[in-house]
């Protein structure tokens, strides 16, 4: 693959006009923790907080008088609009920018600040690009596309210009990948001058459209996406950067939400700067590309891609941290119903901190405790596991349990002997005013509602767990049901923590 005019758009992009060079910051705590030299390229430095504007900036410089008459329009959940914003009101050019409703607020306000007119549509980027095709269509804008275009490519491969004249022994460079345009560009510039520096891309285990992607072949477009790392969450990745990718990305590493939330963490000990979670994407992948391959004394790169995350997201980011680093583990545990077995079972712990204990009278035979530890590592939750094993109680993990994590942690109350044939869902709903509602409205009333728990976790989608009283006759007109409400869904009435403590 002919890489050198992709090169040559990089080394000839017009970006610092906008942009700033940005440092490559020791992060000391976590070099330690990982007994490599980790550095992050702090992207968050830019004037909107993320890299996006080096590739929106330089598009739009490079429109023709006639185009910038007209002005321009994208779509996008919130950073590549920023710097679609910023760079029309530097250069005079009308904007419209096309937004999820589901994107942050803070995105949007900021792009609202920036001067550029805002159009909430759908509730993912796929919705929200549809509405915008069709406004370019009927109003001549110029779309400006957020990775999908050679010249984004380049004005975003301008930091790997920057990371080698910073440091020219990196092992490897870590980056977050949506639709391709940041790996790409940086994939193109070290692949024709550095080659044997390893580019590592690294998406959410439920938007990994780009490993899918490399797998199969050819570009797959993903039937959904998870979204609470917004800034990658895209369904399809791009047909410019799809190729480059194949060519010179060495893997993709999939991470979980739990790990991308204990990177936020590792990024705000080390330099005190907040990361939104695809801004912390790159960190997450690290952490588990080190540990999988035993890298030892190396030194690698993480680009800080972004911190534009609404504040209330943080109560779920230090909620899910410490199970994702591994310093917190969930636990169900049986014990018998009997006069001293609960401070037994407290002995048995042993000098563990505890950072939670539920626990409610179930039935005259036995009682379950949901109970969480601090601990120092993986390990260390398996080998507590063991131990109240060999004490003789019944003891399941509970760390990976989305049900533990999400719902079980937060209610109360517990089995009910008055419900009959249960059917238990988890859902996912746009997280907006009215939401909630509008998801029970589809409810509607056919069948009864047996166990409700809806908590905001600051994230873009609501979570819902909820049970159904189904008689056994109906279960297949149940099925029906789901599936034409138009979220999406899960059953989960064989969940470990919903049958030891719901059902």
């Amino acid at each position: 693959m002919d890489l050198y005019p992709l090169v040559r758009e990089i080394l000839t992009s017009r970006v610092y006009d906008v942009a700033r060079e940005t440092s490559l910051t020791p992060a000391p705590l976590l070099s330690a923790r990982v007994d490599n030299v980790v550095l992050l390229k702090r992207e968050d430095e830019q004037p909107i907080f993320s890299f996006k504007i080096r590739g929106a900036h330089n598009r739009i410089v490079r429109l023709s008088d006639a185009e910038r008459a007209r002005g321009v329009i994208t779509a996008s959940a919130g950073n590549h609009a920023q710097g679609v914003a910023l760079s029309a009101r530097r250069l005079g050019i009308r904007a419209v920018i096309v937004m999820p409703r589901t994107t942050p607020e803070i995105k949007v306000n900021a792009v609202e600040g920036l001067g550029a007119e805002v159009v909430l549509y759908g509730d993912h980027y796929a919705e929200a690009q549809r509405r915008c095709d069709e406004m370019a269509a009927d109003s001549g804008l110029a779309f400006i596309h957020p990775f999908d275009d050679p010249v984004v490519i380049a004005g975003q491969g301008t930091v790997a210009v920057e990371l080698l004249r910073q440091n020219p022994d990196l092992a490897a460079v870590f980056v977050p990948v949506g639709g391709g345009g940041l790996i790409a560009g940086i994939g193109a510039y070290f692949k024709t001058l550095r080659p044997e520096v390893r580019i590592i891309g690294v998406e959410p285990a439920d938007a990994d459209a780009m490993a899918v992607s490399i797998a199969a072949g050819f570009p797959v477009r993903l039937e959904s996406v998870g979204a609470f790392a917004d800034g990658v969450a895209v369904q399809q990745v791009g047909a410019h950067t799809f190729p480059i990718v194949q060519h010179t990305v060495h893997e993709i590493v999939r991470v979980t939400t739990d790990e991308i939330c204990a990177a936020i963490k590792d990024i705000f000990d080390d330099t005190r700067a907040i990361a939104e979670p695809a801004g912390a994407l790159a960190v997450a992948g690290l952490k588990v590309f080190a540990e999988r391959n035993g890298l030892r004394g190396q030194q690698l790169a993480a680009i800080v891609s972004g911190a534009n995350m609404n504040f209330d997201r943080l109560r779920f980011v230090a909620e899910r941290a410490e199970i994702g680093e591994g310093r917190e583990a969930l636990f169900a545990v049986t014990i018998p119903e009997r006069p001293g077995a609960f401070r037994a079972f407290c002995a048995a712990l042993g000098p563990v901190v505890v950072t939670e204990f539920n626990y409610r009278l179930s039935s005259r035979a036995r009682a379950e405790i949901f109970v969480g530890v601090s601990t120092r590592s993986r390990g260390d939750a398996d080998r507590l596991a063991a131990h109240l094993r060999s004490a003789g109680y019944e003891t399941a993990d509970l760390s990976a349990n989305e049900i533990a994590k999400l719902h079980v942690r937060h209610m109360v109350g517990g089995r009910s002997p008055h419900v009959a044939a249960e059917r238990v869902c988890r859902f996912e709903f746009p997280e907006r005013p009215g939401a909630l509602l509008q998801f029970l409205d589809a409810l509607g009333g056919r069948w009864n509602i047996s166990l409700f728990h809806y908590r905001n976790h600051g994230a873009d989608f609501g979570r819902v767990l909820a049970g159904f009283e189904v008689p056994s006759q109906q279960r297949d007109e149940f099925g029906a049901f789901l599936s034409g409400l138009g979220y999406r869904y899960e059953l989960d009435e064989d969940n470990e923590a919903y049958l030891r403590f719901l059902s």
